[in-house]
């Protein structure tokens, strides 16, 4: 009955797929037919090496979106890009490369960049390809490339003469380890082992008397700048006004009060450095307290620090605390845990320092932050907390300097004479300052100038990825396609990408740049987030190789919108079952389906009631995908596809295939051929490799469109219903089980001749199926009494 001479080869058939999507532009987006446009923000992937488990993870969540809207009849706007500007691709290329750019001409280093990426992108890119990802893959931007510094530094312009940028020379968050200052959104909080050291400061009061207060950073003690309790703290109020001596570097600071201050925690009485943490840079800011700068921008202490100058970090706070000791300035040492902020690139525990650098100013925007997220529709919905909980905790505005090498510079000079801030013309966009000169002289007459040498924040332009993607077209179809339909991502990146997009459309062009926020999870490995530093890096390439993109897609599918999953091989070789199944079910079905079908005169009762269960996975399965939720359509169509159709259509069906009459055959070959397209088709999303294999090689004849993805989603089949349908399907297929249990109990074949006895009411309910059902289970005949099986011949 099988050839087992063919067998399912995915490796050949997913390559052959995957030319025949190329060279018949499947995918093409075309915006100049009539459908509705459905626009995709396509998530950039971040260049830093090849794609891990999480990209293809998410990348084949979205993509089943995609794919079903195609099928609904939407015009997909699903634009490819890949996010290349910045300190990831820089690190990348160094690493690659053998080289630091700090020890190059910028030029140079930057020439190293372009030639890299030219080289590597194509095979970066092929990785997307590989999944299935069914973009446009000719709509492609690069965030480093003249499309997106233009728009990028457009993007500035705006936001300047909008009064919404603005440069000053304040305390930042920076990173000694990359030497660049970073945004709130970049630092996140990581616990650390430490030890509070409690110090005695004294008390200048006539004679000296000793103040004990706990600080984990003794180091930052020589840009001590003042000494705070808590107002309601009664122990310390006879101390304001007066001053404390700083241990060790022997100068005087003010003993001062503030609500802000702790008092559970240490003594109840802090020092303030300029500056060790937000609370620091507040109180400098509250009471124009001095600034001392203690540590360079590489992590290294300042003069200011005495004989401890030139030290590391790290170094100087042990020889502090050495020397504290030999002292008898330290009372006494307690091993702690805290949280401390880290650069979320690097891992490197951040400093305070002063430096001159960009902002957007936003903070005055909360609520309406608020309200913006309150407009789009989010999916799962309970990720909008996540958003909600960054815009209520927002401190800074949004920091975008970046003393990097690699990224895209702001247009902006300033005049040797006066200091005035010179931007370029949008006309002239994009310019490089370090290049280029301005157009015009400085109001003050002068026509020299130095160039601003720092580069945006990537996610100053990646969060222009909308109008990235929109702006590939002609302009008279931008309103056709922004705002744009959907923004699909990981749940990690709402406080960096989603939340900077929503921000910057509305500074721009007073809405929100999409509609509806697609938020998928993690992958881990056996409960724990992946690593290179753990060794337990699950590569999607080696995943592909060894049992194909529909399995790996499938596998995908089994997880719910936004949840974690854990990466199981289990689940992966269960979808390489199922197209191996899959393929056999339909190789199987068309040994015996010649000729053209058509919808028969009469539809028999078995095939009615299959049909009806048909009907309930394509409602069931629409209702879901209409709300992203994919998982349970997979779900219900690879259930149907297992128990019901394999498992027992297929078999009930056999004796008609084989023997019956025309009429029978014909209701018959009707029922697989509309049966198996739908599943095809309704599987044509989640594996979308094995159902266009089998779509070509055996509908494509008979059907019009040239590729299942573009054919219309399943419609439920015209038949008539009744209301005991379901119950007589599930009783049915109750007995066949009942009957395959019974023969495996007696070691019986499957094909072993019984006698079946059903209870009068079973066989009256099953009264125009019992042929079949004579049949399926090989019942020479059928009598009416308890449930019971007997074998013939025994």
């Amino acid at each position: 009955m099988r050839d087992k001479k063919e067998k399912y080869d995915f490796k050949q058939v997913e390559e052959q797929i995957k030319q025949f999507w190329k060279r018949e532009k499947i995918f093409k987006f075309n915006p100049n037919i009539k459908k509705k446009i459905y626009s995709v923000d396509t998530p950039p992937p971040t260049v830093s090496g090849k794609m891990h488990i999480g990209h293809a993870f998410s990348y084949s969540q979205q993509d089943f979106v995609i794919r079903y809207k195609r099928m609904r009849g939407y015009n997909i706007f699903y634009p490819f890009g890949t996010d290349d500007n910045g300190l990831p691709t820089e690190r990348l290329v160094e690493k690659e490369k053998g080289v630091k750019a700090k020890d190059l001409p910028r030029e140079k280093f930057i020439k190293i960049c372009m030639d890299y990426l030219k080289k590597e992108l194509p095979k970066f890119i092929q990785d997307w390809k590989n999944i299935g990802v069914s973009c446009d893959f000719d709509l492609y931007y690069s965030t480093i490339n003249n499309h997106c510094r233009k728009i990028s530094q457009r993007s500035f312009l705006d936001l300047y003469k909008k009064n919404r940028v603005y440069r000053q020379d304040a305390p930042v968050m920076w990173c000694p380890e990359c030497q660049t200052g970073i945004s709130q959104v970049e630092a996140k909080d990581k616990e650390v082992k430490s030890e509070f050291n409690y110090i005695k400061f004294k008390i200048l009061d006539g004679k000296e008397k000793d103040l004990i207060i706990a600080t984990t950073r003794p180091e930052l003690l020589p840009a001590c700048v003042a000494v705070f309790y808590h107002p309601s703290d009664h122990r310390f109020k006879k101390l304001k006004g007066k001053m404390a001596k700083v241990p060790l570097f022997n100068f005087n600071v003010p003993i001062m009060e503030d609500k802000r201050v702790d008092i559970e925690k240490g003594t109840g009485i802090v020092m303030c450095c300029t500056f060790g943490d937000q609370t620091d840079m507040e109180w400098q800011r509250a009471y124009n307290l001095s600034i001392k700068e203690a540590i360079t921008r590489d992590g290294v202490m300042t003069k200011l620090a005495g004989e401890y100058s030139g030290l590391k970090i790290k170094e100087a706070r042990r020889k502090i605390i050495e020397d504290l000791e030999k002292s008898g300035l330290i009372v006494k040492k307690e091993k702690i845990k805290h949280f401390v902020n880290v650069h979320e690139r690097c891992g490197t525990e951040i400093e305070f320092i002063k430096s001159k650098q960009w902002f957007v100013k936003y903070l005055d925007l909360r609520e309406k932050m608020l309200s913006w997220g309150r407009k789009l529709d989010w999916y799962p919905i309970y990720m909008k907390h996540r958003y909600d909980n960054w815009v209520k905790g927002l401190q800074w505005d949004w920091l975008i300097s970046r003393q990097r090498y690699f990224g895209i510079p702001f247009p902006v000079w300033y005049c040797k004479k006066c200091g005035k801030e010179i931007v370029a013309e949008e006309k002239d966009l994009p310019v490089d300052p370090l290049k280029d000169k301005p157009k015009k002289k400085c109001s003050c007459g002068s026509n020299e100038f130095e160039p601003e040498k720092d580069v945006l924040d990537t996610w100053f332009t990646s969060s222009m990825t909308p109008r990235l993607a929109v702006e590939l077209l002609d302009k008279k179809f931008w309103d056709k396609i922004f705002p744009m339909d959907l923004r699909p991502q990981a749940h990690d990146i709402i406080t960096f990408w989603l939340f900077n997009t929503v921000v910057k459309s509305n500074l721009h062009y007073g809405k929100n740049p999409f509609k509806d926020v697609l938020v998928s999870g993690f992958v881990t490995l056996k409960g724990e987030k992946m690593s290179k530093s753990k060794g337990n890096v699950v590569e999607p390439q080696i995943v592909l190789e060894k049992y194909g993109a529909d399995a790996l897609r499938y596998w995908t599918a089994s997880s719910n919108l936004g949840e974690d999953i854990d990466y199981n091989e289990k689940d992966v070789i269960t979808g390489k079952k199922f197209t191996t199944k899959l393929f056999n079910a339909s190789r199987f079905i068309f040994m015996n389906l010649k000729d053209k079908v058509k919808r028969p005169n009469k539809i028999f009762e078995i095939d009615r009631l299959f049909l009806r269960k048909m009907n309930e996975v394509i409602e069931n399965s629409t209702n879901s995908f209409e709300k992203y939720e994919y998982s349970k359509c997979k779900q219900e169509t690879d259930n149907f596809f297992w128990h019901y159709f394999c498992d027992n259509y297929l078999e009930l069906v056999k004796h008609r295939v084989y023997n019956g009459s025309k009429e029978e055959k014909d209701s018959a070959f009707y029922t697989l051929y509309y049966s198996l397209l739908t599943i095809l088709k309704l599987m044509a999303p989640i594996t979308p490799f094995v159902t266009e294999a089998l779509y070509q090689k055996y509908f494509r004849k008979n059907e019009k469109e040239k590729s299942i993805h573009i054919t219309k989603w399943p419609k439920k089949f015209k038949i008539s219903q009744r209301k005991d349908d379901k119950e007589k399907l599930e009783l049915l297929l109750e007995i066949i089980s009942n009957v395959r249990k019974e023969k495996s109990k007696h070691n019986k074949s499957l094909k072993a001749e019984i006698i079946l006895i059903l209870n009068k009411a079973d066989k009256e309910k099953l009264k125009d199926v019992l042929e079949d059902l004579k049949a399926v289970t090989n019942a020479h005949e059928i009598k009416e009494g308890k449930f019971k099986v007997e074998f013939v011949g025994d």
